[in-house]
């Protein structure tokens, strides 16, 4: 009952500021945190499992690169018009939505890798989990910071990053051992559809709070605010721009299943660890910076953290070591999430709520075109010249992309303590 109270108006509460689990005081963020975790984990799994079976049926780094291309473009595509949904609709109603497309999908992976059905009916459900996501990702985004007091964002956006990495650990674990338990990836997509399922319960049960929401008509005036308002603060273009390029040219994850069997010789089991090693290490920096005090520098925290992902990046490349490889991966998870913290933190920090939605889908086209247009570039570039160059040269690449992001924004390097960079509104 006392939860309930203090939730049902959170943002007149107060939050004790090196609480390193102030967020996790109020039910609905509680009951958000673990439905996103589990849906997570799910997707991670399925993931892993996509990987596997379209390598081992085409032996082609095309296809596999292609995985991501096919889940990002809807993504790209959809960007302005989910956004505005998610700033006039109840995003609650959204997030159901979207994750049982999400449900329905996996469904349908699992009966086509049962059945061995034709390539480009994978690549279809892939898209539609897209679309998917791209009504879930603003929607989810937005509804997150209606449950928290505005003292609570920064630890908030540290435990979503620690609860995403956690799954990113645990998800490819499990579908590295699905995969070889049961012989195939069938049973890892249904694995996948429960896990949308139960975070469509867990959903159902949170009170989405009143947030002020847009009156505009759907207009391209209206679409296109939440890209002005970004291109208008160059501290929070500067940073998620850095981020969206870094992992766009220093991802190596995309080719793992080639690094895997041809290059360090491991099974699906190996590949699992390898891509959890990322999410570990992620994980363990996330949850550091939640019981650490804020950062005072976060704008040269920020540039030196993606200058040594490069740099980890060009040595995971050039690795025939299992365990090196695994090192590199893990440390690479760690520099990355100082990174994903201080960019989330800025941009809700600076964003008015009637324009939430508008800027996490601004955001998400940023994470996707880095995650999974990078998954494409990598499949590409080792299709052209081989996986170690595509891995080396995304990781000078990345080196490459700090030092222009300095220069060009150069207030990025001024970037102080980000408490000090209050929400506009």
């Amino acid at each position: 009952m006392s939860s309930s109270k203090r939730n049902s108006n959170p943002h007149n509460s107060e939050v004790a500021q090196h609480d390193p689990f102030a967020a996790f005081k109020f039910r609905d963020y509680r009951l958000f945190t673990i439905g996103r975790l589990v849906l997570s984990v799910g997707s991670q799994m399925q993931t892993v499992a996509i990987g596997w079976e379209l390598y081992e049926r085409t032996n082609s780094a095309i296809v596999l690169g292609g995985v991501g291309l096919a889940q990002v473009l809807p993504m790209i595509a959809l960007t302005l018009i989910t956004g505005h949904v998610a700033d006039r609709r109840e995003r609650k109603l959204i997030i159901l939505l979207s994750v049982t497309l999400l449900a329905l999908c996996s469904l349908a992976l699992a009966v086509l890798s049962y059945t061995q059905g034709a390539i480009f009916l994978i690549y279809a459900c892939l898209v539609l989990t897209g679309v998917a996501r791209a009504f879930l990702r603003p929607a989810s985004d937005a509804l997150m910071w209606q449950l928290i007091p505005v003292s609570a964002f920064t630890n908030a956006a540290t435990w979503n990053s620690s609860s995403f990495q956690l799954a990113a650990v645990i998800g490819p674990t499990l579908g590295g051992f699905g995969i070889a338990l049961l012989g195939s990836a069938t049973g890892v997509y249904v694995v996948a559809a429960i896990a949308a399922l139960l975070c469509f319960l867990l959903t159902v049960a949170i009170k989405e709070q009143k947030a002020i929401r847009t009156t505009e008509p759907i207009s391209l005036k209206a679409l296109a605010a939440g890209a002005k308002f970004v291109w208008q603060n160059q501290l929070i273009l500067a940073a998620i721009t850095l981020d969206m390029f870094a992992v766009l040219l220093g991802g190596a994850i995309a080719l793992l299943p080639i690094f895997a069997k041809d290059i360090l010789h491991v099974g699906p089991v190996e590949l699992g660890y390898l891509q959890a090693a990322h999410s570990i290490g992620a994980l363990t920096m996330a949850i550091t910076l939640a019981y650490l005090p804020p950062l005072r520098k976060a704008g040269p925290a920020l540039l030196w953290s993606v200058v040594g992902f490069g740099v980890v990046t060009i040595i995971f490349g050039l690795s025939r070591s299992f365990w090196l490889s695994m090192l590199m991966l893990t440390l690479g998870g760690a520099l990355d999430s100082i990174s994903v913290v201080i960019r989330h933190t800025l941009v809700q920090i600076r964003t008015p709520d009637r324009l939430r939605g508008r800027v996490a889908a601004i955001n998400s086209v940023f994470i996707s075109a880095s995650n999974e247009l990078g998954g494409f570039e990598s499949g590409l570039t080792a299709a052209l010249f081989g996986p170690v160059i595509s891995v080396v040269g995304g990781g000078i690449g990345t080196i490459v992309v700090v030092i222009a992001t300095a220069m060009i924004w150069p207030g990025i390097r001024k970037l102080g303590a980000l408490q000090e960079y209050k929400n506009p509104d």
